[in-house]
């Protein structure tokens, strides 16, 4: 039906490196016990490819659909909004699924 599936390995490039949004989820340690780090980081990657300028509220809206049981989203939103600041910047994207 013209639908396209991703998981979070296909925001992995060829060399399996890390794409940016799942560096920053690493480096601001966004991910507990991993229960919703697929739903965040996809649905995050999907927000800020259709609206990278989007602010900390639209985020925080955009994520409400996932449910995190262990970091309160603080350190998810950090991650995501740290991304949308490289994505403004012009920085590289990295990976497309």
């Amino acid at each position: 039906f013209g639908r396209e599936i991703s998981t979070v390995k296909g925001l992995m490039g060829e060399d399996e490196a890390l794409h940016p949004l799942q560096r920053h989820f690493l480096e601001s340690d966004a991910s507990q016990c991993g229960f919703c780090t697929a739903g965040m980081l996809l649905t995050a990657f999907e927000l800020l490819r259709d609206r990278p300028a989007a602010s900390r509220e639209e985020i925080r809206r955009g994520l409400s659909g996932n449910l995190c049981r262990c970091t309160g989203y603080t350190k998810i939103l950090d991650a995501v909004e740290a991304y949308a600041s490289e994505l403004r910047a012009g920085e590289p994207r990295g990976n497309e699924p």
